[in-house]
């Protein structure tokens, strides 16, 4: 009985830290795609500012 209730919880534990990883990779992830757009806009509004200039 022992034996299965320690499985059961190192199950929780890998549950529980899978879940962690996952949600820690979408913040990551989500942070990059908008740092990505923002680096886009900030290149577009450089070249138009440099197009007006010529």
């Amino acid at each position: 009985m022992r034996r299965a209730q320690g499985a059961i919880e190192y199950l929780f534990m890998l549950a529980a830290v899978l879940i962690i990883v996952l949600v820690a990779t979408r913040v990551v992830l989500n942070g990059v795609r908008n740092m990505d757009a923002a680096i886009e806009d900030y290149i577009t509004q450089v070249r138009q500012q440099i197009l007006e200039n010529l």
